[in-house]
């Protein structure tokens, strides 16, 4: 299966020191199980919606707050990116499901 935007969010998280397993970013990032992430590739799924926007939701809330400061200013930008990307995935599967209809 192709890489997902968790999958990104994840490397990226990992990189930053913020996110120590795969197994914590599933509970702390996405509020789900600790095997969320290792079952989606198991049964080769993609993330639901869900999943996808409470991960946006939190990157947008901390990054928000992490460029009002100096020091961690380039990590909430990059926070927010990841919180974009994460919203466009969204809307690429809304319009996805719309357009199913039309």
């Amino acid at each position: 299966m192709a890489e997902t935007i968790l999958d990104e969010v994840y490397r990226e998280l990992k990189a930053m020191g913020l996110a120590s397993s795969e197994n914590a970013f599933s509970v702390e990032w996405l509020g789900r199980s600790e095997c969320y992430m290792r079952t989606l590739r198991f049964e080769q799924q993609p993330p639901s919606i869900a999943t996808i926007a409470i991960c946006a939701s939190k990157l947008q809330h901390y990054g928000e707050r992490m460029v009002q400061t100096e020091k961690y200013k380039a990590a909430g930008k990059r926070f927010l990116q990841l919180s974009e990307q994460c919203h466009a995935e969204i809307n690429r599967d809304a319009a996805a499901t719309w357009l199913e209809a039309v």
